[in-house]
């Protein structure tokens, strides 16, 4: 424990910080839209702990950032609930499932108007092969992410589910060759120097 208690002071000086700075964070939480949380350094090096592994232990998490096993699960607890946490999962190997091909495809819709953007939102959402889907700005209205078996798979998703979309104008596809970084977060936001 003492060991732990020294790294997190490193970890303090090594970013100017005195062991009770609170850090502004301008991250609002979406079911309390004016509740504000200050994240201090602990907070961020249980954020960062648990962003890297999800399934570490409390006695191990305790350890690393230098607190009882009582005080980072009352600290976790406290992140989850001020939305800072929404979840936890696996990252799964989708092409031991046999689903080895990523397309991202761009949808431009014939109308923008709110109608049109809920009725394509409401059925992409159905849409059982697409696994993200972001409202864009610039020439196309959305970009989604599909995952497929193989090219003759995709062409499958394409006919059945994408080409069904309402209002859609335009379908440009562009397949991945291979991934270079998935991150769930980036490293600079545990970074405060």
């Amino acid at each position: 424990m003492r060991i732990a208690k020294q790294a997190v002071e490193i970890l303090a000086k090594s970013m100017l910080l005195a062991p009770s700075t609170q850090i502004p964070c301008a991250i609002l939480d979406s079911r309390a839209e004016n509740h504000l949380m200050d994240l201090d350094r602990i907070d961020i090096a249980i954020l960062a702990q648990l962003a890297s592994n999800a399934r570490v232990s409390q006695t191990e998490l305790s350890e690393r950032v230098g607190l009882s096993s009582t005080a980072v699960a009352r600290r976790q607890k406290a992140l989850e609930e001020n939305g800072f946490v929404r979840g936890y999962g696996a990252n799964l190997d989708l092409r031991r499932f046999g689903l080895s091909v990523t397309v991202l495809v761009r949808i431009s819709l014939e109308s923008q108007s709110e109608e049109a953007l809920q009725n394509f939102e409401t059925a992409v959402v159905k849409c059982p092969s697409v696994v993200r889907c972001f409202l864009m700005s610039g020439s196309d209205d959305y970009l989604l992410t599909v995952v497929a078996r193989d090219i003759s798979d995709f062409e499958r998703i394409h006919k059945t589910e994408l080409s069904r979309l309402p209002r859609v104008a335009r379908i440009q596809s562009s397949f991945a060759i291979r991934e270079v970084v998935n991150r769930a977060v980036p490293p600079s936001l545990f970074d405060l120097r």
